[in-house]
């Protein structure tokens, strides 16, 4: 009966997890326009349909509401291969951080906790 109950509360917590909203993605040709202008920017390269994309991007969609200035952006990999390409993606997701020259400060696969995005987003994208 217990494990009955702790697999109905994981359940319901996935599906009320997986209603939430994900950061929109942006077009890549849009995103590079934004490169080397000044500012850093992350980058978030994924799928729609990947779940360790829809994770990331339920995180990045509430820091971007969190900080609506920040330039953080989805670039959905799986309709647009060519950004995988010249972003030099292996495996998403992806997050990357560029400096305001266009330089790659930051790398990392896979689904990054709060509070380690919180930490990047402090270090290279609030100044």
């Amino acid at each position: 009966m217990n494990k009955l109950f702790l697999l109905l509360a994981v359940l319901l917590t996935a599906n009320l997890f997986a209603n939430e909203p994900m950061l929109k993605e942006t077009p890549f040709a849009q995103v590079s326009e934004q490169i080397g202008k000044g500012r850093a920017v992350l980058l978030e390269v994924g799928s729609d349909s990947c779940y360790s994309c829809q994770i990331m991007g339920r995180l990045l969609y509430k820091a971007k509401q969190e900080h609506p200035k920040y330039p953080i952006y989805f670039v959905n990999v799986k309709k647009e291969r060519e950004a995988a390409y010249t972003l030099q993606i292996q495996m998403i997701p992806t997050q990357i951080i560029l400096d305001g020259k266009g330089k790659e400060l930051y790398r990392h696969v896979g689904v990054l906790k709060m509070d380690e995005l919180d930490a990047l987003l402090k270090q290279h994208i609030a100044n």
